[in-house]
């Protein structure tokens, strides 16, 4: 449901044939494939190796070739200025330190290289999913933010302040579609890590089943004939030379 943003977020940042591009946080590949298909040169990284079992099998259905890679967005494995292009959607926004995760992109970009994120908004659907999820977990300790943070443009320019990166935004929509309340809640808990990790540490308190009622109330209330739309910001940007 989210494979288009990755393809528009590759056309953005104009990612273009023979250029080092990284996709932080690639999951399964929706910004890594595309931008592989563009014509660069292109490494994926998660912390989540088993989600290269997708990645692998979507590159080979769409001929192209990416270098997986296991690794941390708050410890990306590269020298300074490797990259033309760092991309991330809707995945460098789950780092926990977030300033180190933003360091590290603008690190590990070569001057006059370009970002491209996309992150949920606090705003919306998928902003109030978050918090629905947050209010059945420990808060973490500050000054962490949560990760719909990323979402905020000034949080974001607070990241990245001093890197030399000059930054511009938009934002955009997806529309998530879904048979019913339990397929939403099913999806979310089988798939997205987040929940799968909440699911984990709540059910053998028994406090589970609390979480997924308020997941479904959230549903009812946003749900309507054309889905569920999910809000997010685009962040663009250019290393100074």
């Amino acid at each position: 449901m989210i494979w288009d943003v990755g393809g528009g977020i590759v056309r953005r940042a104009r990612v273009s044939e023979g250029e080092h591009v990284l996709d932080v946080a690639c999951g399964t590949g929706n910004a890594s494939i595309p931008a592989a298909e563009a014509g660069a040169y292109v490494v994926g990284l998660d912390v989540t190796p088993e989600l290269f079992v997708a990645a692998r099998k979507h590159a080979s259905e769409a001929g192209v070739a990416v270098d997986w890679v296991e690794g941390d967005a708050e410890a990306l494995p590269y020298p300074d200025d490797t990259f033309d292009v760092v991309l991330s959607t809707f995945g460098c926004m789950f780092a926990p330190r977030q300033y180190v995760a933003a360091r590290e992109i603008a690190r590990v970009l070569r001057p006059g290289g370009r970002i491209g994120i996309c992150s949920w908004t606090p705003e919306g659907t998928v902003g109030d999913f978050f918090r629905a999820v947050g209010a059945h977990l420990d808060a973490p300790p500050p000054p962490v933010a949560p990760p719909i943070a990323w979402g905020n443009a000034e949080h974001v320019r607070k990241l990245f302040d001093g890197t030399g990166i000059a930054l511009e935004f938009a934002r955009d929509e997806v529309v998530f579609r879904f048979d019913s309340a339990d397929h939403y809640v099913s999806f979310y808990a089988e798939k997205f890590g987040p929940v799968v990790m909440a699911r984990r540490a709540l059910e053998p308190e028994g406090r589970w089943d609390a979480m997924r009622k308020d997941l479904i109330a959230l549903f009812e209330e946003h749900n309507s004939e054309d889905g569920l739309p999910g809000q997010y910001l685009i962040v663009l940007g250019t290393k100074s030379s």
